[in-house]
């Protein structure tokens, strides 16, 4: 088993339209959440470094995740740049060349290789002209990440049982879509908690379940709960 805190395996997806939002959640959170991702929308704000400093400074962990896909010697100066500003993770989206750029210039950051979106099903790779299963996609992207010296994938938690039969378990795992109850938007590839850790996760995101929430506190504090038990019954 991977030295991870326990409380710092919940990832709370801060898809807000305004810093000034997503730095009331924060708050709001408390110590129920240690561990923050931050996007594409936030991005957006022109203030996205600014709240990745007031994370970093509230003593909070961040995932940067803007999925990184350009030609490899852009994404590696990226990355050399990105590693100074005290991140923990962040996301490329790439060939293999791509990726090994990405490791050589991480310094302390962790590099995830995004696999497939958990918003694709099998229609949507057919769009997409990929003539393999999702299943196999995954394993096959998993497999080179790790060759390239990726720290870790977004995947799935259907596909991570599979990439962990077929991928070292160095290879950290980190599933988003993860969906406490019944699921009615826009994300098709998903589990629930206790199932994507029983399954081989090492960190899950969740965004809708805990922002939507009448008592945002109250339904991190849930999830960390579930997390625990899941753990001590290993």
């Amino acid at each position: 088993m991977k030295d991870i805190k326990l409380e710092d395996r919940l990832i709370f997806a801060l898809d807000v339209p305004e810093v000034s939002e997503a730095k009331d959640i924060v708050s709001e959170l408390d110590d129920s959440v240690n561990f923050y991702k931050i996007g594409m929308e936030m991005l957006m704000t022109g203030k996205y470094f600014e709240l990745l400093d007031w994370l970093i400074k509230k003593d909070k962990k961040v995932f940067v995740d803007l999925k990184f896909f350009d030609v490899p010697e852009t994404v590696g100066r990226t990355i050399a740049r990105l590693s100074d500003y005290g991140a923990t993770f962040a996301t490329i989206h790439g060939n293999q060349a791509l990726m090994e750029k990405a490791f050589r210039n991480k310094n302390n950051l962790k590099i995830l290789a995004v696999t497939a979106l958990t918003s694709l099903d099998r229609g949507d790779l057919d769009d997409l002209g990929f003539a393999c299963d999702v299943q196999d996609l995954v394993i096959s992207r998993a497999k080179r990440a790790f060759e390239a010296g990726c720290d870790g994938i977004v995947s799935s938690g259907l596909e991570v049982p599979f990439i962990r039969k077929f991928v070292d378990n160095k290879l950290i795992c980190v599933t988003p879509g993860i969906r406490p109850v019944a699921n009615n938007d826009d994300q098709k590839r998903v589990v629930d908690v206790a199932t994507a850790f029983d399954s081989g996760s090492d960190y899950i995101v969740v965004g809708r379940p805990i922002k939507n929430a009448k008592n945002r506190y109250e339904a991190a504090s849930n999830i960390q709960k579930i997390i625990k038990r899941t753990f001590e019954s290993v």
